[in-house]
């Protein structure tokens, strides 16, 4: 159903910003019949594109793979498919670019994944699999018929040496193939736009989109941001921490926060903006109306 005549990276690359989401994979039916609302709910903001996050292995991955087939069959949206290395083998892999490219998905984000011990827990490899995201990058660029994209650390990847070094693997990711990155949440414009400079530095153009989460549940995003490696910033927790027990109080300062965050990243010159959903969709709603009364997008 989709109608789109300018793709995701042009779109990315034109003056006018982007808006985009992401959807996790739901452990259960009812979880499922949650985010299709959602998805309803957010269908006529009319986004770029919108992901679904990839969990390796049984129903997680399959309800990927189908959820993201059917956002391209059965709605206007363009869908970006998530893939990891965590716990496959090569083939494996390389089967479900297969199944994606059969299901009409021609867009990835090609991730290494979490270790199966959480995310600061030291990687292994599969071994028949692949260990670095650029392998994945490689992959899916040797069998054609994708648009690529990765991960971006505005602080540093929580494994890199230093963030020039972290900003070096992201130059080598588009040099395999990647076309452009969405970053992990963070809470300080200028920590993204420090890591487009240094990119940019290297002779990358690659367009990065900044990930966007607001606090709705402070202990939530602060565990979020903790297992990332991204900071909850002193002059963010100095707003959150006296509110911390006012629900309400919270997720209305969280999407203010947010809101203004947004704001910073467009007058900066930031592509677009991708909205972590959680798989509801009423806080994005009211991020985007304040930024289109903004006249921003």
């Amino acid at each position: 159903m989709r109608h789109e005549a300018t793709s995701l990276v042009a779109a990315l690359r034109a003056p006018s910003p982007t808006c985009s989401f992401e959807f996790f994979p739901p452990k259960d039916d009812e979880g499922e019949a949650v985010l299709w609302q959602t998805i309803a709910d957010l269908e006529p903001l009319q986004p770029t594109f919108v992901s679904v996050t990839y969990g390796a292995g049984g129903t997680s991955q399959e309800r990927t793979v189908r959820i993201t087939g059917r956002i391209a069959g059965q709605t206007s949206m363009r869908p970006v498919g998530h893939l990891t290395l965590v716990g496959q083998t090569r083939g494996e892999i390389e089967t479900v670019l297969k199944q994606y490219a059969a299901a009409g998905v021609d867009n990835v984000l090609a991730l290494r994944g979490d270790p199966k011990g959480g995310p600061r827990a030291p990687w292994e490899p599969h071994p028949d699999g692949m260990t670095y995201a650029i392998d994945l990058v490689e992959l899916a660029a040797d069998l054609g018929g994708f648009e690529i994209g990765v991960a971006a650390f505005p602080e540093g990847h929580p494994d890199a040496e230093s963030i020039e070094h972290d900003a070096e693997i992201l130059v080598a990711k588009a040099n395999a193939g990647a076309q452009y990155a969405i970053t992990q949440l963070f809470f300080r414009a200028e920590d993204y736009f420090g890591l487009v400079e240094r990119v940019r530095a290297r002779g990358c153009d690659i367009p990065i989109v900044p990930g966007i989460m607001p606090i709705l549940n402070f202990a939530q995003v602060a565990r979020m941001a903790e297992l990332s490696g991204a900071e909850m910033p002193r002059e963010v927790l100095e707003q959150i921490e006296p509110i911390q027990e006012d629900k309400a109080a919270v997720r209305a300062k969280g999407i203010e926060l947010a809101t203004q965050l947004c704001r910073d990243l467009l007058a900066g010159g930031a592509p677009g903006l991708h909205f972590i959903t959680l798989n509801r969709s009423k806080a994005t709603r009211e991020i985007f109306e304040a930024l289109r009364a903004d006249g921003l997008v």
